[in-house]
């Protein structure tokens, strides 16, 4: 093997020991971030997204649905920040996660211009969810079980030999 190309799997090596130390805490960051910014705009009534609730949860008064729904979104955010709360942060999302596909099913002419593929601008921000589903997956795998001995590594910890698949 050229030098080069031991060069090349030596950077890459570090970059994925990197992403791999650091990518989770990074998701969920950014997952607190997305939670916080969001939840705050719908407090104030100020998000783009405020129209399409006041459409999709239509049985309640949104005067009230929208602020609680901002206040969960914001605590959501707020534990994914805290470690030991994490778990909470993410069973909090879950439960709102299935709210978030409403409009899909009862507004599909505001989320598809060609169902069940060409997407509105508010089809696609719903369906980026599953992006936020899967980054909490991984967030989730990462924690460390309950009752856990401190002292020992959880999977993927350097303390442990660690398995990269690729799929």
């Amino acid at each position: 093997m050229s030098e080069t190309t031991e060069t090349a799997k030596r950077v890459d090596g570090r970059l994925r020991g990197w992403m791999w130390e650091h990518g989770p805490m990074l998701v969920r960051w950014s997952l607190a971030i997305v939670f916080v910014w969001f939840g705050v705009l719908k407090l104030f009534d100020l998000s783009p997204a405020n129209d399409i609730v006041k459409r999709t949860i239509y049985w309640f008064d949104p005067d009230v649905f929208l602020p609680i729904l901002g206040v969960w979104e914001v605590v959501i955010g707020l534990l994914l920040l805290w470690q030991p709360l994490v778990r909470w942060g993410i069973l909090l999302m879950f439960l709102q996660m299935p709210g978030t596909f409403l409009p899909l099913v009862l507004l599909p002419e505001v989320c598809f211009i060609r169902f069940p593929f060409v997407l509105t601008m508010e089809g696609q921000y719903i369906v980026k969810n599953i992006v936020l589903i899967a980054a909490a997956i991984l967030v989730g795998s990462r924690l460390k079980p309950l009752g856990s001995d401190p002292s020992r590594p959880r999977p993927g910890s350097s303390g442990e030999k660690r398995r990269i698949i690729v799929s």
